[in-house]
């Protein structure tokens, strides 16, 4: 037999009840000993409004910080120093951030955009706009991946358009002195640079300086870091250029401005010197970013306003205000806990850079250059920092393909061989390489590789091609047939002049270069 209760429950649940007052007096029949009548309603009643309440609290709240928020990217728009870009008014700010696509930005259509990140002492600081750091952080759009590859800012260079070579880190400069009154372009020099060693677009650049970067730190609350090993630095730069001692024990720190700037460029008794500075300064901005985008920071309007007081005040860049709000959703997917960290360096075999020495007048100057004589290898790694598996499983095609290779010199300069043969050996690990002697005089212009396998070992022909580099044939001339004679290669590389300058540079020591720099802030000091 059915429970009546259940069958009162069941009606009571259903559509048959006529009208309201059914309802009403259904509940007045049920409802507990004591229990006004239209308790239940107004409880109800209650829940709603405190529903509804806290519902347009919510989108009051999130009106006003999105004002608030678009207001300050306005004045920061107007405040900062923003290169060939007219500050946008205050409702097409309002519009940017109410639209928030950061499918406009630069390099989006191709899902991934590069920005240069450099780190000058200010105008007011010695060295002023040499900069200290030099870092491109990728956005891999696809999978939401941050990449930051650090550039040492000792690696040689030439100007593009000025057939001027220095250290990289006094591009920056030379396009402030020469390129100031040609509106927009004063970054342009150190951007192309940059753009020619990595083989990447740089759609975006931004210049922090010293002042900056520690008042960032301090709006922040400090930042949090592990420090790897005892830090004692004797003659850590000082004011006036004068030295004073900085110190930090292994272990773990929360670092104000002050001494999280000095953690990012102390460089004396590392045993990585520069190298292991740009380690220490990916840390930090690591660091940074987690407090950054704590909710105790990133919905913390006096901290935000604060925060943009120091950006306009101390920041300069070529990112347009109207793309601010994209960055600033484009922030939200990203993932930020696992930032692929990669500095270029000359510390080990396995580095893509070594030491060598030019002469400015009498003085030696030591500087960083690439081990294969042109940026093949660094534009790879840049290209694949998502992906650095792939450059490791390139080299294993290789290995397997074990290509037999013969040198022979057509460059008119008869050390060049052996260094290049070096460098197949040492730096790019071919186990096969022989040096032919041809007993043609001709001079080659350009370096040529000729492949005689009709194609089958198709990663070493590619690596030689793009790292040398030399440009490919199937068809050997005459004179090289005859200087093979008997004799098989799978590769035949013949050394033109293009060689010369890329290969005929000395090596030195990482000890040459760190020595070279105490001396040259020793000779600054004693100016003073």
């Amino acid at each position: 037999m059915e429970n009546p209760n259940r069958q009162n429950n069941k009606n009571y649940g259903s559509r048959d009840f006529a009208d309201a007052e059914d309802v009403f007096a259904a509940g007045v029949k049920n409802r507990p000993a004591g229990e006004k009548p239209g308790f239940r309603q107004k409880n109800k009643a209650l829940r709603y409004k405190s529903v509804l309440y806290l519902f347009a609290f919510i989108i009051i709240g999130g009106i006003a910080y999105g004002s608030f928020f678009a207001g300050k990217l306005y004045f920061l728009g107007k405040k900062v120093s923003i290169e060939n870009n007219d500050p946008a008014s205050f409702l097409e700010t309002m519009r940017s951030v109410a639209s928030k696509k950061s499918a406009d930005l630069r390099g989006a259509d191709t899902d991934r955009i590069n920005i240069l990140l450099l780190g000058v002492a200010g105008s007011d600081k010695p060295g002023k706009f040499l900069t200290d750091t030099i870092m491109v952080a990728s956005l891999d759009l696809k999978s939401n991946r941050v990449a930051l590859l650090s550039i040492p800012r000792d690696l040689y260079v030439q100007i593009p358009d000025a057939k001027i070579w220095t250290k990289i880190n006094s591009v920056y400069q030379y396009g402030l002195d020469n390129l100031r009154d040609e509106k927009g372009v004063a970054s342009q020099a150190v951007k192309k640079t940059v753009a020619d060693i990595t083989g990447l677009e740089i759609h975006y650049y931004a210049v922090l300086n010293f002042d900056g970067f520690e008042k960032i730190i301090d709006d922040i609350g400090g930042v949090n870091i592990m420090n790897a090993r005892d830090i004692y630095d004797a003659r850590y730069p000082g004011p006036n250029f004068s030295y004073e001692t900085f110190e930090l024990a292994k272990g773990f720190h929360q670092l104000d401005g002050a001494t999280a700037l000095k953690y990012a460029r102390v460089r004396h008794n590392d045993p990585e010197g520069d190298f292991g500075r740009a380690k220490r300064q990916q840390q930090i901005m690591q660091a940074a970013k987690n407090k950054l985008f704590s909710a105790g920071t990133f919905f913390n309007v006096f901290t935000l306003d604060k925060l943009f007081e120091t950006l306009g005040d101390n920041i300069r860049t070529d990112i347009p205000t109207e793309d601010f709000a994209g960055f600033f959703e484009l922030t939200k997917k990203l993932d930020t806990d696992n930032i692929n960290n990669v500095v270029v360096d000359a510390w080990n075999e396995d580095s893509l850079l070594k030491v060598s020495h030019v002469q400015y007048g009498p003085i030696r100057a030591f500087v960083l250059i690439p081990r294969v004589g042109n940026y093949g290898e660094i534009r790879e790694l840049a290209e694949n920092i998502f992906d650095l598996n792939k450059i490791k499983r390139r080299r294993e095609e290789i290995t397997q393909e074990n290509a037999a290779i013969a040198i022979v010199n057509r460059s008119g300069d008869f050390q060049i061989i052996n260094k290049l043969k070096k460098v197949l050996q040492d730096n790019l690990d071919y186990k096969n390489v022989t040096i032919l002697n041809s007993p043609g005089k001709n001079i080659t212009d350009k370096t040529v590789v000729y492949d005689s396998t009709g194609g089958q070992k198709p990663f070493t022909l590619d690596e030689l091609a793009t790292k040398i580099p030399a440009s490919v044939s199937y068809a050997a001339d005459p004179d090289i047939s005859e200087t093979l004679r008997d004799r098989t290669a799978d590769m035949v590389l013949v050394i033109g002049k293009d060689m010369i300058g890329r290969y005929n540079m000395e090596e030195a020591t990482i000890e040459d270069l760190n020595r070279s720099q105490d001396d040259q802030m020793y000779l600054n000091l004693l100016e003073k």
